[in-house]
C-alpha cells in the first residue's frame, strides 16, 4: 500500500471547487521525462503508421516531437511488432531524439513482456488484458469472481516483474466501450464499472510493490469520461494511492466536433486541477493533436505561475496537506448527471427545455436581413422569408440598436432596459437589465425579464431584494480567472437556498496578444481554435453536470458563424442539445485497415443530415463494437479491403468489401426507419 497519499474528505475528487489547485500526484519515471508530482503537465500523441514500417514509423514519430510530443505511443500488437519496437528506438536515438516510447497492448500479454524490456512505457487495456470481452452476462458468485481475479493475477504478474527489473512505467488504462463480460456483468456499462477494472489492476501491482503507475480512463462520451476520472481519484485517495492521471476522451473525431468534445471532457479535469498528461485523439494526423492539447494545457500552466506561491503559504498557514479538501459538500453529486432543476420562463427557457443560445448582433450590420445567416436564420431575397438552419440561435441581443429589417417569428431578441422601454412594437422583444435597474420601480415584462449579474452577487443586498417570479432568468457572467469554479460556485448557492430561477451562462473572451489567456501571435484560425477550446471548458464544464439553461459566448473579434457553430458544439458535446449526426471515430493507429480521414470525411459526406444519429467509424476490431459504446451504427475494420456494420454492439453484415460498405450502411439506416433525404438548397 502507498502510504505517501494523504487523507480526503467523503466525497471529495479535487484540492478545490472554488480556486484553481493542481491534484498533486506521486512522481513517475518515463524515461527522462518524469510525469506527475510538480511536473509540468505532459504532452502526447500515437502513432498511425504501421508498426512494421519501421521508417514511417520513425519520421512520424519525429513529427511529432517537434510538434510537441513528450511521449510518442505506438502500437504493439503482435510479438514481431513488439520487436520492431527496438528497432524504432534505434533510429531515433540515432538522429538526436530521445523521447520515451510508450507500446500500445490490448489482447497480448507475451507481446506486453517483450516490448516491456525494450520501451519507456506500456500501456495495458484491463478490459481484454487477460480478460475477456464477448457480451456474455454472466452471474458470477463472490468466489467464482475471486477465482477470474486470481486467474487474471497470475497472467499479469510476469509483466509487472518484467516492467520493475527494468524500470518500465506502466499505463493501466481503461476503456469506457471495451469493459470486460466480467466487470460489465458486476458493475454495469457504469464509471463505478470503469474504475474498478483500473482498481483492481492497480491493487495487484501494489501487491507485487509495483508504483511506476499511470491511470486512466476514456470514454467518447465527455459526461462518462469526467465522471470516471473523479470517481476513480476519490476511489483511490480513499485506497492510499496518489497515481498520475492520463486524461483523453477517446475517438473525439476530427475537425471542430473533436476539439470541441476534448475540450470539454479534459478541460472540465483542468479546471478541477487533475491531469498530469494529455492527449488529445482526433482523426487527423498525429501531429495535428500536440497543438491542440499544448492550448488547452497553457491555460493552467499560467494559473499555476499566478497562484502557486499564494496557495503554498496558504497551504502552510492552515497546516494542510495539498490534496485535503476545503469546501463543504453539495447536494449536487458530481458522479452522476442531473439537470439542475429550474422552472419554465415563458415557456420558452428552463424547466425540462433544451439549453437556449444567445449571440451579440447588438455590433453588426443591422440593415441587412442577411445578418441572421451566421445565426442560422437564413434569408432569402427573392422570397422575402426566413428558413431555419438546423442550428438557429434562440435569442440575438441587440443592445441598444434597432433593425431596420422584421425578424423571424420565432426568434427572441434581447435589447438594454432602457431601450426596450421605448420600443412601440415589444412583440417578440425582451429586457435586459442591471442588478440594480432591476430592484428599481420600473417597468418590466410580463413574459421574460433578463437580468444580468456577477456570482458575487448573489450575496448582495441587492439580490436579496429581487422580485422573483416565473418571468425572471439571469444572465451570469465572470471575469475571473478560474471562472468557471466562480460560476460553479454560484450555481452551489443557488442550491443552498433553494431558487429554481433559470440561468444563461455567459463568458466573453478577447484573443490579445496582452490577454492572459492567449498568446502572440494569433491568426483567424488560431482564434477560432482557442475559442472552440476555451469556451467548450468553461461552458461545457457547467454543463456536463446539468448547470445552464443557456449560454452566451461573446467573442467579437469572431465570426458570428463561429460562435454559433461552437455554442451548439459545446452543446451536442455534453449531450445537452442535440442539432446534428455525431461521428464517433478513432484516431487511427498502426492497426487501422484502412484510411480513417477519408473513410470519416466520405462518411460526413453522406449522413452529416442525419441529426441525432451516432455512427461509430472504427479501424480495427480492437476500437470496435466495444469502443463504440453508445453509438447508433457501426463501421469497423475486419480485414484487408474487409468491413463489419454494426447495428449498436450487434454485427449485422460481416467483411463486406469497403467499395460496398458506405451503401450498404445506409441500406441498414434506411431499414430501420432512421434515414431522411437530404433537403437540397
Amino acid at each position: 500500500m502507498n502510504t505517501d497519499a494523504v487523507k480526503v474528505l467523503p466525497g471529495r475528487y479535487c484540492n478545490s471547487l472554488t480556486e484553481y489547485s493542481r491534484f498533486i500526484t506521486r512522481e513517475v519515471n518515463i524515461g527522462d521525462v518524469p510525469m506527475g508530482g510538480n511536473n509540468p503537465i505532459r504532452i502526447q500523441s500515437m502513432t498511425t503508421t504501421d508498426t512494421m514500417d519501421t521508417i514511417g514509423t520513425v519520421e512520424q514519430s519525429i513529427r511529432m516531437v517537434d510538434a510537441g510530443c513528450e511521449y510518442v505511443r505506438i502500437t504493439a500488437p503482435s510479438i514481431k511488432e513488439a520487436q520492431n519496437l527496438a528497432e524504432i528506438k534505434k533510429q531515433l536515438r540515432a538522429r538526436g531524439y530521445t523521447v520515451p516510447l510508450v507500446a500500445d497492448i490490448h489482447f497480448t500479454p507475451n507481446a506486453a513482456e517483450v516490448a516491456a524490456r525494450i520501451v519507456e512505457k506500456v500501456r495495458v487495456n484491463p478490459g481484454n488484458y487477460a480478460d475477456k470481452k464477448k457480451f456474455d452476462q454472466i452471474d458470477y458468485t463472490d468466489l467464482e469472481y475471486q477465482g477470474e481475479l486470481e486467474r487474471i493475477f497470475q497472467k499479469f504478474t510476469p509483466l509487472v516483474k518484467v516492467c520493475k527489473e527494468y524500470g518500465t512505467a506502466m499505463r493501466i488504462g481503461t476503456n469506457h466501450g471495451s469493459l470486460s463480460d466480467r466487470i460489465m456483468s458486476r458493475y454495469g456499462d457504469t464509471p463505478q464499472g470503469m474504475v474498478e477494472s483500473a482498481m483492481e489492476f492497480m491493487r495487484m501491482c501494489e501487491q507485487l510493490n509495483f508504483y511506476n503507475l499511470v491511470i486512466s480512463m476514456k470514454s467518447s462520451n465527455p459526461q462518462v469520461m469526467v465522471q470516471a476520472y473523479r470517481l476513480l481519484v476519490e476511489t483511490m485517495v480513499a485506497e492510499g494511492m496518489n497515481y498520475p492521471l492520463h486524461l483523453g476522451v477517446t475517438e473525439a473525431g476530427d475537425g471542430e466536433d473533436g476539439r470541441i468534445k476534448s475540450a470539454v471532457g479534459i478541460g472540465t479535469l483542468l479546471e478541477d486541477g487533475l491531469g498530469d498528461t494529455v492527449r488529445v485523439s482526433l482523426t487527423e494526423e498525429p501531429e495535428a493533436e500536440a497543438p491542440v492539447a499544448i492550448e488547452l494545457v497553457r491555460r493552467y500552466t499560467m494559473r499555476e505561475k499566478a497562484k502557486g506561491e499564494r496557495q503554498k503559504v496558504a497551504a502552510e498557514e492552515k497546516n494542510l496537506s495539498p490534496l485535503t479538501f476545503d469546501l463543504s459538500p453539495s447536494k449536487h453529486s458530481p458522479y452522476e448527471y442531473k439537470k439542475r432543476e429550474t422552472y419554465e420562463a415563458n415557456a420558452f427557457i428552463g424547466g425540462h427545455l433544451v439549453p437556449r443560445v444567445v449571440v451579440d448582433l447588438s455590433k453588426k450590420n443591422l440593415k441587412d436581413p442577411a445578418v441572421l445567416n451566421e445565426a442560422g436564420y437564413l434569408y432569402s431575397p427573392l422570397l422575402d422569408k426566413y428558413n431555419m438552419a438546423e442550428q438557429s440561435v434562440d435569442f440575438v441581443y441587440l443592445a441598444n440598436e434597432l433593425p431596420s429589417f422584421t425578424l423571424p417569428g420565432n426568434l427572441k431578441q434581447l435589447y438594454n432596459y432602457n431601450t426596450w422601454l421605448k420600443l412601440a412594437d415589444k412583440t417578440n422583444c425582451h429586457p435586459v437589465f442591471t442588478l440594480q435597474e432591476y430592484i428599481g420601480d420600473v417597468d418590466r415584462s410580463s413574459k421574460l425579464n433578463l437580468v444580468h449579474l456577477k456570482p458575487a452577487d448573489i450575496d448582495s443586498e441587492d439580490f436579496g431584494s429581487i422580485q422573483l417570479d416565473k418571468s425572471l432568468v439571469l444572465v451570469l457572467e465572470t471575469d475571473a480567472l478560474h471562472g468557471m469554479a466562480e460560476q460553479r460556485s454560484f450555481f452551489f448557492k443557488m442550491e443552498e437556498l433553494g431558487l429554481d430561477v433559470p440561468v444563461i451562462v455567459k463568458r466573453s473572451y478577447l484573443f490579445e496578444s496582452e490577454s492572459a489567456e492567449a498568446h502572440s501571435p494569433w491568426t483567424m484560425d488560431h482564434g477560432q481554435t482557442l475559442l472552440q477550446l476555451y469556451a467548450s471548458t468553461d461552458l461545457g464544464a457547467l454543463l456536463v453536470d446539468g448547470f445552464g439553461d443557456g449560454i452566451w459566448i461573446d467573442a467579437p473579434e469572431l465570426p458570428t458563424s463561429v460562435i454559433t457553430s461552437t455554442a451548439f458544439g459545446i452543446l451536442q458535446a455534453t449531450r445537452s442539445r442535440i442539432s446534428k449526426t455525431e461521428y464517433i471515430s478513432c484516431p487511427s493507429c498502426g492497426r487501422t485497415l484502412f484510411d480513417l480521414m477519408v473513410t470519416t470525411q466520405m462518411i460526413r459526406s453522406r449522413t452529416s443530415h442525419l441529426k441525432g444519429l451516432k455512427i461509430g467509424i472504427m479501424g480495427c476490431i480492437v476500437n470496435g463494437p466495444g469502443e463504440m459504446a453508445d453509438a447508433d451504427y457501426g463501421y469497423v475494420g475486419s480485414g484487408t479491403d474487409k468491413i463489419t456494420l454494426y447495428r449498436g454492439k450487434e454485427a449485422v453484415k460481416k467483411n463486406i468489401s469497403s467499395a460496398n460498405a458506405l451503401d450498404e450502411l445506409i441500406n441498414i439506416i434506411k431499414g430501420d426507419g432512421n434515414w431522411i433525404d437530404a433537403v437540397q438548397d
